[in-house]
């Protein structure tokens, strides 16, 4: 499989490691990016009284901390989401090559839905361990009014009242909204760069030029950011009050929202979550093309199975 083109084999410590980085930058990169919208709405969520809309949240901000102010929190959220990227597509790539050795090559064809979305949960069980921490001062950062203006204020001072507990309560809320949500991000753009170079594209991808590969790939993740923030879009409404109001359960603010209230705010997260998918797929995707990282086109049905199901000639 060494050959001049790739710098190092599939599933080797070397690709694993190299799609970390790649996932360091995509994730680490597009988050940072957005700090600003995502100050304005966890502010919205938290106080609606003052933070009207993602206009007024952004004029009102602006009026009270100057144009500075809306990067607060910038640093727990690179930090944070980077080491979340690095998990994330450096463990789903783990995975995907475990899961499918243990399934053999026609089941794991067969079950490639399945193994996708196992693949995906698995490692973001272990990105949002890395994750937490940084989440949790983001949001104290970013809500609490003269709580801390920066990660090296915030985070001793989080210590100092509710010791290591402090960084992981909100561990298993983060599961809750971010597993579903990269099951789909993963599973469904999987199956629809499939779906894409089947139906869409009037040539097999080994004939398309780098360029044309991250187009699919850009395509692709824009649709599957789509249907993860329908997805992931109740949970966030309900994590949202839940970190505003102490000592109440997530079903008492289920019942409470009710079905329209939870998805609330859908089409700006559709807009946000979709780019945002879009982009950390396409970076991801072009870290391999820089690094020459062996990237496997869409699976093809194996030659064994053909045969047993008279596919065959």
């Amino acid at each position: 499989m060494q050959n001049a083109e790739y710098s190092c084999e599939y599933g080797s410590l070397k690709f694993y490691a190299l799609c970390g980085v790649g996932g360091v930058l995509s994730c680490g990169l597009t988050h940072t990016g957005v700090v600003p919208l995502d100050l304005v709405k966890c502010r919205m969520q938290v106080d609606p009284q003052k933070y009207k809309s993602i206009f007024n949240g952004f004029s009102v901000t602006i009026k009270e901390d100057g144009v500075r102010g809306l990067a607060k929190g910038w640093a727990p959220t690179f930090i944070g989401y980077s080491m979340q990227g690095l998990c994330k597509f450096g463990f789903y790539e783990v995975f995907k090559i475990l899961y499918g050795n243990m399934l053999g090559e026609e089941n794991a064809y067969l079950w490639r839905t399945s193994l996708y979305l196992a693949a995906s949960a698995s490692a973001e069980f272990f990105a949002d361990i890395a994750l937490a921490p940084m989440e949790a001062a983001k949001v104290r950062i970013q809500t609490q009014p003269g709580y801390a203006n920066t990660l090296r204020q915030a985070l001793p001072k989080m210590f100092a009242e509710e010791g290591i507990w402090a960084f992981y309560k909100g561990v298993a809320p983060l599961w809750m909204r971010q597993i579903p949500y990269t099951m789909m991000k993963f599973a469904c753009f999987e199956r629809t760069v499939e779906a894409l170079y089947k139906y869409v594209v009037p040539k097999p991808r080994s004939e398309c030029t780098k360029g044309e590969q991250l187009v699919v790939t850009f395509v692709a993740g824009y649709i599957a950011g789509v249907f993860c923030a329908i997805v992931s879009h109740p949970a966030d409404s309900v994590v949202s009050v839940l970190n505003k109001e102490k000592g109440s359960s997530a079903s008492q603010v289920l019942m409470r929202l009710g079905f329209r209230g939870v998805w609330k705010g859908l089409f700006a997260r559709i807009i946000m979550i979709g780019t945002l998918t879009a982009l950390q797929w396409f970076i991801y995707d072009s870290v391999k093309v820089y690094f020459r990282l062996p990237r496997p086109p869409p699976p093809e049905m194996p030659e064994s199975l053909k045969k047993k199901l008279g596919l065959t000639e």
